[in-house]
């Protein structure tokens, strides 16, 4: 594996998984001679759970791919969780297909770099947080540290040049709750719902620092979830109970990176904006979402996107439920309409939606990452 300052050789794959345990896929293409397991530096799962705190197919994931990994690495599956950045989020609700995204860096070795920019990926972890820490500033600093140690380990040295951030944040259990109180700290919200959007809140207003998209010093305990106006466009954040530390994971672009695919952002504005997304394959890479439908379908690997339920109760002026509704939550609502917008318009449904987008993007949008293999006669006109 490549780190920082050594020219790296990025893969992506999206496999398919029949259940959050299925491997199957993953090692066909191993079986295959495409993938090198010992090359694998991350991997971004949707799970079919709920997305709540009580989604146990997160863990289930990512239990699989340590006990898969483990004899690979050559380590227990314990260990494998400080040598991969295992992401797993719940949830695919509407026409998303559960999936996993596997990301592989091995140095460039021979293999020949490019005149411009191409797909580099970092991962940092930081420590484990008290209950009391979760969604405020010790969360924010720790997590803007571990942006940079990412960005370092990607050999990014702009920040510019980095189009996603993808973290795996910790929640708080009423055992978690408990135990702080009865050291007389008090948490930011006893609620273990709550805490999950306090979380992710914190962690994506750390990318922000990180990037310097927020001012340092503009930021403080009391504008977790509050100052709508602080938010990062290339923050991703999901919450889960299988950790209690954060996991970050770094997508950008380096010279010198001999891979063969490019990352670009956007932020769509609202739950329906696909515009911005056209845009942005138009933008980016010079392709027409209608006229060149087939050449995107052949050349996509991923798209990753956080939904992000409108907080007023509007989109476009038209009144929505979602926030009234008891049976369903409303980040699986989210999740549901946001992953039928875009699929609507990449034709695929294997997509990395994921909600809660607390301070990542503006109140009701999300920020979005396209991934796509190059082909050697497209043009490219730089990211957004």
């Amino acid at each position: 594996m490549s780190g920082a300052g050594t020219p790296q050789k990025v893969d992506v794959f999206c496999v398919p998984c029949r259940e959050p345990g299925d491997l199957s896929g993953v090692q066909a293409l191993v079986d295959a001679g495409r993938l090198d397991p010992r090359s694998i530096v991350a991997v971004m799962g949707k799970t079919e759970g709920n997305g709540c705190v009580n989604d146990f197919t997160r863990d289930f994931a990512a239990t699989a791919w340590c006990h898969w990994l483990a004899p690979h690495f050559d380590c227990t599956a314990e260990a494998v969780h400080a040598r991969v950045a295992l992401v797993m989020s719940g949830g695919t609700e509407g026409v998303l297909s559960p999936h996993f995204t596997v990301f592989t860096r091995e140095p460039a070795g021979s293999a020949p770099a490019h005149d411009d920019k191409r797909l580099v990926v970092g991962i940092a972890h930081t420590r484990a947080f008290a209950p009391e820490e979760i969604g405020r500033m010790s969360q924010v600093n720790a997590t803007a540290d571990a942006v940079r140690e990412a960005m370092r380990d990607a050999g990014i040295v702009d920040a510019a040049d980095v189009h996603f951030v993808q973290v795996k944040c910790p929640l708080l259990t009423s055992a978690k709750v408990n135990a702080a109180r009865q050291r007389g700290a008090h948490t930011a919200t006893t609620d273990s719902y709550e805490s999950m959007a306090f979380s992710r809140g914190a962690s994506a207003l750390g990318v922000g620092l990180a990037l310097q998209e927020i001012d340092v010093g503009a930021v403080t305990d009391a504008s977790v979830l509050h100052d709508t106006a602080l938010y990062s466009a290339r923050a991703s954040c999901s919450a889960g109970i299988e950790l209690e530390g954060n996991v970050v994971i770094v997508l950008g672009e380096a010279t010198g990176s001999a891979s063969q695919l490019r990352i670009a952002h956007t932020v769509m504005r609202d739950a329906i904006d696909a515009a911005s997304v056209r845009h942005l394959l138009r933008d980016a890479f010079g392709l027409d979402a209608d006229r060149d439908a087939a050449v995107i379908a052949s050349l996509l690997v991923n798209l990753l996107a956080k939904a992000e339920v409108a907080p007023e109760g509007t989109v476009r002026g038209a009144r929505h439920t979602m926030l009234n509704d008891s049976d369903i939550n409303a980040t699986r609502h989210a999740r549901a309409a946001v992953g039928g917008v875009l699929a609507s318009v990449v034709g695929r449904t294997s997509l990395y939606v994921s909600g809660g987008a607390e301070h990542q993007g503006p109140p009701g949008g999300g920020p979005v990452a396209v991934i796509l293999r190059m082909d050697a006669t497209m043009r490219y006109d730089g990211g957004t």
